[in-house]
């Protein structure tokens, strides 16, 4: 498999990829709108020290998922998750993390089967601004042209490292893969990934917004911000991990 070109990078901020053969993307959206509280009650964010570097989804009361690119930096003890809020540091419920579960297939090189699970040392129960989301069936792949949303606390613009202070989102639709594939050459767009862009750029998930959820029109949870060149970025769709070829192993570690 050919590796990630060099101007590659995923969407985890820049400061805290420390070691990562992809540069994860950040924490906003671009060509985004502010998200409403509740509209996306499963939405979480990762923190290390008190600070934002990738947004995760909130599968049941006990695990999360987020992508592997956002979990192999660090140990279980230093992260936490927030939930059920707008703003990424403060509100809602926050709560330590026992274990991390990485994809065993994960390649940092390609970024391929970019998933991880992290199972929370407590609950966090379903509320009026908490819930979790609904995990593809196998098999799952949306369909080129079908309209996806993803959210996050990701940067506004490329090169940022300025956080917004609430949940913003983006709808975009998706790109078939052999289309993507040839944006990206020698980067291979694997069948665990789908990519979404609008062809004339603008809109897309950035650097913070790794590991957050895209949705498709019906709200199930396909896929998550895995990486992409630059953000919003013309000819250059964003790649996210496709979780109806990896749900086996989030179901088998849930």
């Amino acid at each position: 498999m050919a590796p990630v070109s060099q101007f590659v990078s995923a969407l985890m901020l820049p400061a805290l990829a420390l070691g990562a053969a992809i540069e994860p993307r950040g924490a906003d959206i671009v060509g985004g709108t502010a998200a409403a509280l509740g509209e996306f009650p499963y939405i979480v964010s990762l923190s290390t020290q008190g600070s934002h570097f990738c947004g995760g989804v909130l599968v049941n009361a006990n695990t999360v998922i987020t992508a592997a690119h956002c979990s192999v930096d660090f140990s279980a003890s230093q992260v936490k998750v927030r939930a059920g809020t707008l703003t990424w540091a403060s509100g809602g419920t926050q709560v330590g993390v026992s274990r991390i579960i990485v994809n065993p297939s994960y390649n940092s090189r390609t970024t391929d089967f970019d998933v991880a699970v992290w199972k929370l040392a407590s609950s966090i129960p379903e509320s009026s601004t908490i819930g979790y989301a609904t995990l593809p069936a196998a098999g799952s792949d949306p369909a080129a042209g079908s309209i996806v949303t993803t959210a996050g606390w990701g940067t506004t613009t490329e090169g940022s490292s300025s956080l917004p202070a609430r949940l913003n989102k983006v709808s975009v639709p998706v790109v078939s893969r052999a289309t993507c594939q040839a944006e990206y050459g020698r980067s291979a767009v694997t069948t665990n990934m789908f990519c979404a862009a609008q062809a004339q750029g603008g809109k897309d998930s950035c650097q913070g917004d790794s590991g957050g959820p895209i949705v498709d029109a019906n709200g199930v949870l396909q896929g998550l911000v895995s990486w992409g060149n630059g953000c919003a970025e013309a000819g250059f769709a964003g790649v996210y991990s496709r979780l109806g070829s990896l749900v086996s192993f989030v179901n088998a570690n849930l």
